[in-house]
């Protein structure tokens, strides 16, 4: 099984954690977003979107996906599981990871940005526009899990809720969106990190890094 992925890309990170929770080794292969190297001719057919992460079976299918990448691990390895038993706690976890996983990464993600410097926006304007979407976000997920019992999201196991949050948060700080007064979602944060499947998941700690 291969992953091909890139260090910074957070849905990247979304599976590698997954991946690694569930306890599953996989060969990587990298492809440089800043580089312009997942429109290749080459990797266009593996993934016609030109996006990360790919993740290649053995056998030659190719998932794409993050969220549908992690669905499929969860029904093929169940355990450790990434979603609760409970349909409405089950449909709770579902949400708050596309909140971030639909709604607000794709709006401060890469081709966004630089469509918007394209199209002549000012540089200021871009990062600003990334740190409102990232805070505005983040605001709405604090809200979802106020109410929670921790210390992850939902809980006292990490799920897919928490999977999206911690390359979110990532995203967040490095356009300088201001998340110190959400409480609850940095306490699930410092929970995951604590955990080896999310330590070794970390954009530093992989081959790729810059």
């Amino acid at each position: 099984m291969k992953l091909i992925g890139y260090f910074r890309s957070g849905a990247s990170y979304r599976v590698r954690i997954a991946l690694n929770l569930k306890g599953i080794q996989v060969e990587h292969e990298f492809r440089h977003l800043r580089k312009g190297e997942q429109k290749a001719e080459d990797y266009l057919k593996i993934n016609p979107q030109g996006l990360v992460p790919a993740l290649v079976l053995d056998d030659g299918t190719v998932l794409t996906q993050s969220l549908a990448i992690m669905e499929w691990l969860e029904e093929t390895v169940p355990q450790p599981p990434l979603l609760p038993k409970d349909p409405i706690a089950r449909a709770k976890v579902r949400a708050f990871a596309e909140a971030i996983a639909c709604d607000v990464h794709p709006v401060q993600n890469l081709g966004p940005l630089n469509k918007l410097a394209a199209f002549g926006v000012e540089q200021a304007e871009v990062t600003r526009w990334a740190k409102e979407v990232n805070y505005e976000g983040l605001k709405a997920c604090e809200a979802l899990i106020a109410k929670e019992k921790g210390p992850f999201c939902f809980g006292d196991q990490p799920t897919m809720a928490d999977i999206c949050l911690v390359p979110q948060l990532v995203n967040a700080r490095r356009f300088g969106a201001d998340i110190s007064a959400f409480k609850r979602i940095l306490e699930a944060e410092a929970a995951s990190l604590k955990h080896p499947a999310f330590a070794a998941a970390v954009p530093e700690k992989q081959p790729d890094a810059e």
